[in-house]
């Protein structure tokens, strides 16, 4: 499984969030997230951004370390999240770990749960790794990992999710279906250290909260 680690501006990611990345995984970072990716000890391949929230000497260190650098204006129609999932999906990995990002403003964090569940991302496995939760999009199937006790919810977006089966957690769903807005799949448990979440149709958000 080939993976790219995406790292995002705002709420720097902690090194803990690294567990379990292969240490080679190519890294794309969006503005301030060259400055957090360093802080854990990553080597940027690709910078984007408008880099108007990045360290003065962010992008030079990129470049200096055989890393690109791709400037956008301030005023645009993405985000600087975006672009960089959207320049990491044209390497055509099978998985992008998004991380950090999440930190501060409430329509930031709904932007970034929207914008990861988009079906523009339904090629390749996608998880977020917050100080506040790890999200997890399924659209086939997904295992989650944790501690037995842990909290998992599963919510429905862009439209409900039907042919929803669990193993591994405290209230299983069996076949069945999650309509947009239900509160069904909040506050379900881990009854282990692992549980796997399968989806006929549609798309859930995983989130464990921490």
């Amino acid at each position: 499984m080939s993976t790219i680690i995406v790292v995002a501006g705002g709420e720097p990611p902690a090194a803990a969030f690294l567990a379990g990345l292969p240490p080679d995984a190519f890294v794309v970072a969006a503005d301030s997230g060259v400055d957090g990716a360093h802080g854990i000890g990553l080597r940027v391949g690709l910078a984007v951004g408008d880099f108007d929230s990045a360290s003065a000497s962010a992008a030079a260190r990129v470049e200096a370390e055989g890393g690109q650098v791709e400037r956008y204006p301030a005023a645009k129609d993405a985000t600087d999240l975006e672009i960089a999932l959207d320049a990491a999906l044209a390497r055509a990995p099978s998985r992008i770990v998004v991380l950090g990002g999440a930190g501060g403003r409430f329509d930031h964090w709904l932007a970034v749960a929207f914008l990861l569940a988009s079906p523009l991302y339904a090629a390749v496995d996608l998880q977020a790794r917050w100080s506040a939760a790890t999200v997890t999009v399924v659209r086939r199937s997904a295992s989650l990992t944790g501690r037995p006790g842990e909290v998992v919810t599963l919510l429905p977006v862009h439209g409900a999710a039907v042919g929803i089966a669990t193993e591994g957690l405290l209230y299983p769903l069996r076949d069945e279906d999650l309509p947009p807005g239900t509160t069904r799949g909040v506050s379900n448990v881990l009854e282990g250290a692992t549980a796997h979440v399968t989806v006929r149709g549609g798309t859930l958000l995983a989130i464990q909260p921490h």
